[in-house]
């Protein structure tokens, strides 16, 4: 279905995101940056109010007389921030509500020594002295279950802990290998003396043990299925509807199955691309405990072909290490051949051209940085190992499932990938927000594809960028053809009170050439005015490091992917486009996008890649994961 925006209202594009605080001054925007940039908008309001005194232009409409010295330093509309990690509160599990269970002729019956401490039910009135804290998931499944009179302890039989405690302690004792941290998981065997004849010292250290391993267990089913910290607490750039995992089960399926440990085990995701992320997780712990041969390429200009350097024995080094086993195949020639000389030459130059390409950098032969850090592998075990344990963690903020068909892009690549039934079928380079302008980590749905959009100026434009330029010259947006609104009503630039507030007036950009969004923007309506689009500023794409724009995703090769989304060809988008019409279609069924951050992701063979850290946004879950370890040792 194909519809047309017609009101003034919808006609405006909606901006990239919220711009954030700049120590730029607003002057140092130019001109080009206006018409080929892309900056974020804000939904929050500021005023500016007229010094009084000051001439109005005839005719003015917009702002209100104030005290506001035009000369003073105008504000800014500022943005998300970094928080310090706060833990979720453990609160003490209420065991007062546990009952005693349900006394059988098999469960009453004491053993032949009379024992009274084998007898569950004595063992059961110990529960209610016990004291474990847990999150409020866990409490209430943990009150859910021993408060039924009818459910027998899981972990304790007669006078010692069962083999299924002991199954059960072991699958969390290797959470690691899921990217969780053991610590969180540990119980302590139950110091028993066999020498105490008092059954009741032995009965309460029994009922301690069964509830802190229920509650870990608990605990682990949570964490793996949605993480054990909430993305929400790390930054305003993260935004994620918190899964909520269904705990009332699991102790009874616990207690039923014959396999405790695999029951546990299995919790965690089991899609390709964490299956993938464990493997490499497995392999990298057992690598020489990560002492690994380090190959270093040290190089203080960019290598050019045809020149010379003593560090083109490391770079054909590193390649053949680090390179896939088909460009190994493919130059064994030129790896069996080389004999330690310092020319780069035509062959080798080859060899550097095919791997820049399989790791998707442009493939020119000129080395740089990108490719210094590709070729010798760029992280140590260590620093990769880290990598995938965020990247796990963070595998669990989306749905284990991402589907069949669905647009993944993953910032620190630069890159957007669309798959349909369950294989990517298109990849391309993107150019994503700057440091200071970050693009969200979040998922939606892919509704619509505009074609010749407008780009409506967002807030944080007219008022960080405009307005210096504006009070200077009210013609400023005219004579750029420029739309403007006071209040829905057109006017001109000139007409309008650059002193006033901005809050009712709204400037656009028609479609053009030099239109900020290009030929067309493709929409997942989201609360940070995120979408992907076209851009007039091609020559970013060719660049190893894209983070560049103001938040939102700018496509290398748009009309491809708004062909992927719709369901039909280049040549209708193309078509599209030519009649010049802004206008809008509706993707024909539901797309899935993930506007992911992943340091480490695996490819479409399966083969775990790693990326700069553009945003620095590892070390804020590896600080939230050491708040949440110290929290839970304190506490439970």
């Amino acid at each position: 279905m194909t519809f047309v925006l017609k009101s003034a209202a919808s006609a405006l594009a909606i901006s990239c995101g919220i711009a954030v605080m700049s120590a730029a001054p607003a002057h140092a925007y130019t001109l080009m940056d206006m018409l080929r940039g892309d900056r974020q908008r804000s939904q929050s309001t500021i005023f500016m109010d007229q010094a009084p005194g000051r001439p109005v232009p005839r005719g003015a409409v917009g702002g209100s007389l104030g005290g506001l010295d035009p000369e003073a330093p105008l504000p800014k509309v500022s943005g998300p921030r970094y928080y310090t990690y706060k833990t979720e509160t453990l609160q003490l599990v209420d065991t007062g509500k546990f009952a005693d269970p349900v006394v059988t002729g098999a469960v009453a019956d004491v053993s032949a020594s009379g024992d009274a401490g084998a007898e569950p039910a004595v063992q059961r009135r110990f529960l209610a002295q016990a004291k474990v804290r847990a999150n409020a998931d866990v409490a209430k499944a943990l009150e859910a279950y021993y408060g039924d009179s009818r459910n027998p302890l899981v972990w304790v039989e007669g006078n010692q802990i069962n083999d299924r405690a002991k199954a059960a302690m072991t699958a969390l004792a290797d959470a690691a290998s899921v990217g969780l941290d053991p610590a969180d998981y540990a119980v302590q065997t139950p110091a028993i003396d066999p020498a105490n004849p008092d059954p009741a010292f032995r009965d309460r250290a029994l009922t301690q043990f069964e509830l802190e391993l229920s509650a870990k267990v608990l605990a682990f089913v949570q964490d793996t299925e949605r993480g054990r910290i909430d993305p929400n607490k790390i930054s305003g750039y993260h935004d994620f509807q918190r899964k909520v995992v269904n705990l009332t089960p699991v102790l009874k399926l616990a207690r039923m199955s014959p396999n405790v440990g695999a029951y546990i085990a299995n919790r965690s995701p089991d899609s390709p691309q964490f299956q993938a992320l464990k493997t490499e997780l497995a392999k990298l712990r057992a690598a020489d405990g990560g002492n690994e041969e380090q190959i270093v390429v040290s190089l203080d200009k960019l290598l050019r072909p045809g020149d010379s350097s003593p560090e083109i024995a490391n770079i054909v080094k590193a390649i053949g290490k680090h390179g896939s086993e088909t460009l190994r195949t493919d130059h064994a020639a030129t790896l069996a051949a080389y004999a330690g000389g310092i020319d780069y030459s035509p062959d080798i130059v080859a060899l550097v051209e095919d791997f820049q390409k399989e790791r998707g950098l442009k493939a020119d032969g000129v080395i740089g940085q990108a490719t210094v850090r590709a070729m010798t592998g760029g992280d140590t075990n260590a620093s990769k190992i880290d990598k995938l344990v965020v990247a796990m963690e963070q595998a669990r903020w989306l749905p284990e499932d991402l589907g069949s068909r669905y647009v993944m892009i993953n910032q620190p690549a630069y890159m957007a990938y669309y798959h349909n039934d369950g294989k990517e079928q298109l990849s391309m380079r993107v150019v994503v927000g700057g440091k200071n302008n970050q693009t969200y980590f979040f998922d939606d749905e892919i509704e619509t594809v505009e074609f010749n959009p407008f780009w409506g100026v967002p807030q944080s434009i007219i008022i960080n960028e405009m307005l210096p330029k504006l009070r200077s010259d009210p013609n400023y947006l005219d004579q750029l053809g420029y739309e403007v609104e006071v209040n829905g009503h057109a006017v001109a630039s000139s007409s309008v009170d650059w002193y006033g507030s901005t809050d009712n007036v709204s400037v656009r950009q028609p479609p053009s050439s030099d239109n900020a969004l290009g030929e067309l923007k493709i929409l997942f309506p989201n609360s940070h005015a995120i979408y992907m689009h076209d851009t007039p500023s091609k020559s970013f794409f060719k660049r190893d490091m894209r983070a560049l724009s103001h938040g939102c995703v700018r496509l290398a090769n748009p009309r491809a992917m708004a062909a992927a989304v719709l369901g039909t060809t280049v040549d209708d988008v193309a078509k599209q486009i030519a009649n010049g019409q802004n206008h809008a279609v509706r993707v024909p069924q539901r797309i899935p996008v993930y506007v992911s951050y992943f340091t480490a992701w695996p490819n479409k063979d399966g083969v775990v890649e790693y990326f700069d850290d553009v945003y620095g946004r590892d070390a804020y879950v590896d600080k939230a994961f050491e708040a949440t370890t110290k929290a839970r040792g304190a506490q439970i």
